[in-house]
Order: structure tokens, then sequence, then C-alpha cells
């Protein structure tokens, strides 16, 4: 669902508890029964600010059929040269409609660009609700939360 709906709006708290939105492209993969979302987002911004303080984004996906999925993520930079080509890379080989070349964003002219950064996420809890659920009674709410450690 969300690499069809594509873009997401994205939450988090600022340093006084008041909380911040924002439209963000997360990508998303599955490995070894993981899955791992990553933004491309500067390292410079508000919600870097905000995420500094409490490390945790909640995103919405919507679509006009009424479906939607939430993640509630811990989140951490992927700062090492290593990681931020990694990062730079997985957008521009993602997949339709997902991927996308970071280059487009001003300030953003290759993974070493200060202007650049990504975020990795591990989320906590997941809701996905198919439209059908809320429009016709039919299907059902599937939701996922992570074991404590």
């Amino acid at each position: 669902m969300a690499h069809r709906i594509v873009w997401a709006v994205g939450a988090t708290i600022d340093a006084i508890g008041q909380p911040r939105t924002r439209v963000l492209h997360p990508i998303w993969e599955w490995s070894d029964e993981i899955l791992t979302g990553w933004i491309a987002t500067s390292p410079q911004s508000p919600k870097a600010s905000d995420l500094a303080v409490v490390p945790t984004l909640s995103l919405t996906y919507w679509s006009p059929n009424q479906d939607t999925c939430t993640v509630d993520c811990d989140v951490a930079w992927d700062d090492t040269p290593e990681l931020r080509r990694a990062g730079w890379d997985r957008f521009v080989n993602g997949p339709a409609p997902v991927g996308y070349n970071p280059a487009v964003i001003p300030g953003w002219t290759d993974p070493e660009a200060p202007a650049f950064g990504v975020l990795r996420l591990t989320p906590h809890r997941l809701r996905v609700m198919a439209g059908t659920v809320m429009t016709a009674g039919q299907g059902e709410l599937l939701t996922w939360q992570a074991t404590p450690a």
C-alpha cells in the first residue's frame, strides 16, 4: 500500500512537545522478514531538530479510496559515507513509483552534499486498513506491534 500511495504525512514532536507534520516520500524494503524504511531528507531541517530530541516518526498514507496505512518508527541517521551512498542509490534505483533521483532537490548534488541525509526507519507499530473496511464493512483492519526487547 505504501509504495502504491507513495507520499505520506509524517509527524514529529518538537523540543517543547508540539507536533509538526510534513509530506514525505519514504521507500520500504523487506529483508529476512524485517521491514526497514528510508527517507531522503536534510539533516539541517526542522524535522532533523525535532528528531534529535524525540527520535520517532509517525507516517500515515491515505488514498482517495480511503485505504490508509500508519507506521510508527524509531529513526536514526545513516550518516557514514557508505550508508549515505547506499541511501542515494536506493532512491535512484528504487521501483516505480517510489524511486527518483535525489539530485532533483536543490542542494542535493550528490550523497556527500551537506544538505542531503538519509533517515533509517525501524517500525514498531503498523496499522493497515483497506478503504472497504470503512466504506463497505468488508475486509479487515491489520495491526502489528513490535514485541518489547
